[in-house]
């Protein structure tokens, strides 16, 4: 119950914000109708940066207790955090295009964005490449721990260097009332979003374990 109130609430969510980002809101003065981006872009990273924080906490909850829970929970947010840093990264890039003239650019914001990328794929090329399930999970668990402290790397990015890409304080000065309204829609959404899916894919792993359980206890008893 409590997942489809999540699935209807983040559904309708996304729905309003499509609305809010397509009409809405109004269109900004020196980027034009392609800033409208910036309220998906926005709330992508989030996700992809709070996607890493729980797979930090769940890596190192096993690591401590060694319940598979918090490996299925860690897993779980690192495949989901994945999607959307690779659609922050694209998004980013069809920004960047009419803005700056190019697709990419090796400043620092991007560059420490697409490092966190390929943590993120580094963490799924050790759990593919261990097949026993605990080691798995030990190595997986260690690579998710070191690999956060990129995570506030690329969000003090544009603090720490001189960069293009736009200061923190454009939410705090450059945007007006409407502006900030459908960036919180957003932000919601995919917040809403994330929570679901994670509950989902979460709750689909524990019952995988216990189907391969059974699956054990039944050839045990018949061999």
């Amino acid at each position: 119950m409590k997942r489809k109130i999540l699935f209807f609430l983040s559904a309708g969510l996304i729905l309003a914000s499509f609305y809010m980002v397509l009409v809405f809101v109004p269109t900004e003065r020196d980027m034009g109708v392609v800033q409208r981006i910036f309220y998906y872009h926005v709330p992508l990273a989030w996700i992809a940066f709070m996607a890493f924080f729980i797979v930090f906490i769940g890596s190192i909850m096993y690591l401590f207790k060694r319940k598979p829970f918090w490996d299925y929970l860690a897993s779980s947010s690192a495949e989901i955090g994945l999607v959307f840093i690779s659609l922050m990264l694209i998004t980013g890039s069809i920004w960047a295009q009419p803005t700056w003239g190019v697709w990419w650019i090796w400043e620092p914001r991007l560059t420490t964005s697409l490092i966190l990328w390929f943590i993120y794929v580094a963490y799924f090329i050790v759990r593919g490449y261990i097949s026993e399930e605990e080691k798995q999970a030990r190595f997986a668990g260690v690579v998710g721990i070191i690999g956060f402290l990129n995570v506030p790397l690329v969000f003090l990015s544009v603090t720490l260097w001189r960069t293009q890409h736009p200061p923190l304080t454009i939410f705090t000065e450059g945007l007006v009332a409407p502006m900030m309204a459908t960036l919180l829609v957003c932000l919601f959404a995919f917040n809403f979003l994330y929570i679901y899916l994670l509950s989902e894919r979460t709750l689909m792993k524990l019952d995988e374990a216990e189907v391969k359980r059974l699956k054990e206890n039944i050839m045990e008893r018949n061999g």
